[in-house]
């Protein structure tokens, strides 16, 4: 005891004495195991090889699966128990990699309960589920000539170093890892389209690959960045209107499921960015959500709002990393599918090398057996009592015959012929000998070929791959250009707020005080005091802004629309001025001094105007010496815009007694440009895409589909137009609307005319019978059509005829079926130019009300840095 005391005690002494020392083994410690470790876990768990797309366990999975195939079914807790002779892990891990693979639908054939990508549900035990390879994995996976092999962990057992995959497979599958230090994101793409990339690239020609999820939905490719750090994909649900009151999801962005899709949007209704009624799941084999909304709420704004605040729209950061000669390389899925294309044809290469040898092998001993046994050459072995003797004869035998084979023979060669039976010496048919060597003579002139036009042979291989396999494999991802939305636009008004003026508080828990307006708890909130000052400050519970609150209301970032009309005192005693300014952008929390920076300032007149509204004022003064003129109007539509910092012009430089409103103001802006952007589907006011026209505070939208859909609209940027859409412009009531459609009940073309009776309503043009369908819309003045008629039999078609529509039937109802254009079979109606005529010249409208901001407010992108006359720079 005593000695091991000392023991002890002498192993502090050194320990303190080499504590340095200590240090330097903790580092060797790093250097040695924990970056073995990490390299470990890159190289043989985490990150695939770029040589056949697979990490470790799945090419062990894959050579296991090979090793028990037979045709038929195996257990997927058999092909786990032998994929552990080769994966140094346990059963879970291999048998949830097996079920990824599987539920890719693309290398193994499963049979069972495999879970489902759409739901989120697991895949049942692997005792009760079954597997084997596709037909697809057995011709592109697999080729053991051409594999290079490895021990297995333990030393039993030998399995591949690479799969000699021939195809595209990493950036057909896809691929994420987590390592120590390291992580890859490849996305999964098209099966066809790696095809055809592939054959561009064969072909020297360009190519450009982007993602394809099997949860289909939209996607928006813009910043891809071909799947390299930095890149970024959006990922939508995609959503549309069943009716006014029921929104149905059909596909699902990758990454989620319905449970957890469900989930996030039951989460967001919960905190009021969004109000539903209720949820129905319907998924089966495809996706069906319904999202059923309260009344009154609007579909459009409530498909923005799910964007915006659920998980039907996500963004994805791809990482192209990959494993090359045992070290891990970034590189782009460009670059990937030039790897494993150009890998391919090596491949394909090393593949005909191969079997040219085998078939000049083939001919040569077919040739060899020929001679042998045409020119009876075993006779002479029958008096040779020796081995050496046999091998000497018959290579006597040989040697006056040799002279076209395309080899020395050798003694293997010759052992091999004493191995023919007796039996087939006496069958031996010379023809079909000879024809065997001939066939072989093609093949292996075939075989030359394709090594001589190895890039041709390597397209016909995809090409033929395509073929076989490609149908059912379309795009399911559609690619789409998103619209940025704008969150505060589509959240839910889930809040009240309120203010005490006198005291200068605003907040949402006022609510013993003054209600100002709803709002949604991501709002900014604009304030206006008595003493000329402003702010922009976030909801809360209760804000203190300044004593004596003027005016409230939600802030509208960007907002050109809203002016503020505003007469103030410069400082008591001082001179008063009227001022009109607009704020469109501000630091939050940020007080601005509008009346001047005196102390005594003061507000004497303000009104908030969300259009531009200018009204007129009476002026009173106080009676003071010799002062003529106590009292006059003032019109702020002479007072021209500026920006909030300006002083203004002056009003009097007398003491103001009060200021009344005599007469309210109509709108001082011009109609707004409203322009279609194809693209997103959407209104815009910046100018892209298709101008539609100049609108004013009443007018509407005349949107058609091809449903036989007639409506008007308010042209709201928030809008959502559906791509079946087919006229798509400013209405004018007094232009009327010309539609040749199909009966299908009477199964005759007719022809209507009719003006739009009941604005901001929904019309069918159209009978609700299942072959009825609208052939043709114009919204021309005098539209001109053209019947083409079908061939009869054995006679000449009838000349086509040209209809004047305004001659051959007059404007009726929206509901009248109209006249029947014939009763010949057409065979294509044709729209001509139509016939002239000078519209009506519409009223100048300088000075004209237009519709609401919220309603025409264009999306905000980027808010200006400075506002006009202000040099704050903006947060927002």
């Amino acid at each position: 005891m005593e000695e091991n005391e000392e023991l002890n005690d002498e192993g502090l002494e050194n320990q303190e004495d080499n504590s340095q020392d200590s240090l330097v083994k903790v580092t060797g410690m790093y250097k040695d195991w924990f970056l073995d470790y990490a390299s470990y876990v890159i190289l043989e768990r985490a990150v695939p090889a770029i040589e056949d797309g697979f990490k470790p366990v799945q090419r062990r999975i894959m050579h296991a699966l090979k090793e028990l195939d037979d045709g038929r079914y195996n257990k997927v807790a058999n092909v786990v128990g032998h994929t552990m002779q080769y994966h140094p892990h346990g059963d879970a891990s291999i048998a949830d990699a097996m079920v990824q693979i599987g539920q890719k639908d693309l290398l193994i054939d499963t049979q069972g309960n495999w879970g489902n990508i759409l739901t989120g549900d697991g895949a049942a035990a692997s005792r009760y589920i079954e597997a084997r390879l596709s037909k697809f994995a057995l011709e592109v996976v697999f080729s053991p000539k051409i594999t290079d092999w490895q021990l297995s962990y333990d030393g039993r057992k030998k399995e591949p170093v690479h799969l000699p995959v021939k195809f595209p497979l990493l950036l057909a599958q896809g691929a994420e890892g987590i390592a120590v230090g390291l992580s890859t994101k490849i996305l999964p793409h098209n099966f066809i389209e790696l095809i055809d990339a592939s054959i561009k690239h064969l072909k020297g020609q360009r190519f450009k690959l982007y993602p394809d999820f099997p949860t289909a939905g939209i996607i928006d490719v813009t910043n891809y960045n071909d799947g390299m750090r930095g890149g970024k994909i959006r990922v939508r649900a995609k959503i549309s209107t069943l009716d006014k009151n029921t929104l149905v999801i059909n596909e699902i962005p990758y990454g989620t499921n319905t449970s957890s899709l469900i989930d996030s949007i039951l989460k967001a209704n919960d905190k009021g960015k969004i109000k539903i009624k209720k949820i129905e799941d319907n998924t089966a084999a495809e996706v069906e959500i319904l999202v059923h909304l309260p009344p009154n709420i609007s579909p459009d704004k409530t498909i923005d709002a799910l964007y915006a605040f659920t998980a039907c729209e996500s963004s994805i950061s791809p990482l192209g990393c990959i494993i090359e000669d045992n070290k891990p390389l970034f590189i782009g899925v460009t670059e990937m599918l030039e790897r494993s294309t150009d890998n391919t044809v090596e491949l394909l290469k090393a593949e005909l090398e191969i079997q040219l040898g085998e078939l000049e092998e083939q001919w040569h001993f077919a040739s060899l057996e020929r001679i042998f046994i045409e020119n009876r050459i075993y006779r002479d072995i029958e008096e040779e009592e020796t081995w050496e003797g046999v091998i000497a004869a018959i290579d006597k035998g040989l040697k006056p015959h040799t002279k076209n084979l395309k080899r020395a023979v050798t003694e293997e060669d010759i052992v091999r012929l004493t191995e023919i039976r007796i039996k087939r010496i006496s069958k031996f048919d010379l023809e079909k000998a000879q024809q065997l060597i001939e066939s072989l003579d093609e093949k292996i002139a075939k075989t030359k070929h394709h090594l001589a036009h190895l890039v041709d042979f390597a397209i016909d291989y995809f090409k033929e791959l395509k073929k076989k396999y490609g149908a059912g494999r379309e795009r399911k991802s559609e690619i789409r250009i998103f619209d940025d939305i704008e969150a505060t636009k589509v959240v839910i008004r889930n809040t009240k707020l309120y203010v005490n003026r006198e005291e200068g508080f605003i907040g949402t828990s006022l609510k013993r005080d003054e209600y100002v307006t709803d709002c949604s708890d991501i709002d900014d909130i604009i304030v206006f005091t008595k003493k000329g000052e402003m702010m922009v400050t976030k909801v809360d519970s209760k804000v203190f802004i300044g004593k004596n609150i003027l005016h409230v209301a939600v802030f509208k970032k960007k907002d050109k629309r809203t002016v503020y009309n505003m007469i103030y005192k410069d400082g008591k005693g001082g001179p008063s001025y009227i001022k009109r300014f607009n704020v469109t952008s501000i630091t939050r929390d940020k007080i601005y001094p509008l009346a001047g920076d005196k102390a005594t300032a003061e507000v004497l007149y303000f009104s908030a105007n969300p259009n531009g509204e200018a009204e007129v004022v009476t002026v009173m003064l106080r009676q003071s010496g010799s002062i003529k003129k106590l009292k006059w109007d003032l019109d702020f539509a002479d007072v021209l815009i500026k920006g909030r910092a300006s002083k203004g012009n002056l009003v009097t430089k007398y003491a103001v007694k009060r200021i009344e409103l005599k007469e309210k103001g109509v709108s001082t802006l011009k109609p707004r440009k409203i322009w279609f952007d194809d693209v997103v589907n959407r209104l815009n006011v910046d100018g892209r895409g298709e101008l539609l026209g100049e609108f004013k505070g009443d007018d509407l939208l005349l949107v058609i589909d091809q449903k036989g859909i007639v409506k008007t609209i308010a042209p709201d940027l928030l809008t959502r137009f559906n791509e079946d859409m087919i006229v798509l412009e400013k209405w004018n009531p007094k232009k009327p609307i010309s539609v040749v459609h199909y009966e299908g009940e009477k199964e005759r073309y007719y022809l209507k005319r009719f003006l739009v009776e009941n604005p901001n309503k929904e019309e069918l043009v159209i009978s609700e019978h299942p072959k009825s369908f609208m052939e043709m819309v114009s919204t021309d003045w005098r539209p001109v059509i053209e019947i083409e008629f079908i061939k009869p039999r054995g006679k000449d078609a009838k000349p086509n005829q040209e209809v004047d529509v305004e001659e051959f039937i007059s404007v009726k109802g929206i509901k009248a079926i109209g006249n029947q254009l014939t009763t010949e079979k057409v065979k294509n109606i044709n729209r001509l130019d139509s016939l002239p005529f000078e519209e009506p010249e519409e009223q100048s409208a300088e000075e004209m009300e237009v519709i609401d901001e919220e309603s025409i407010d264009a999306p905000n992108t980027d808010i200006e840095a400075k506002d006009q006359g202000s040099d704050q720079t903006s947060l927002f």
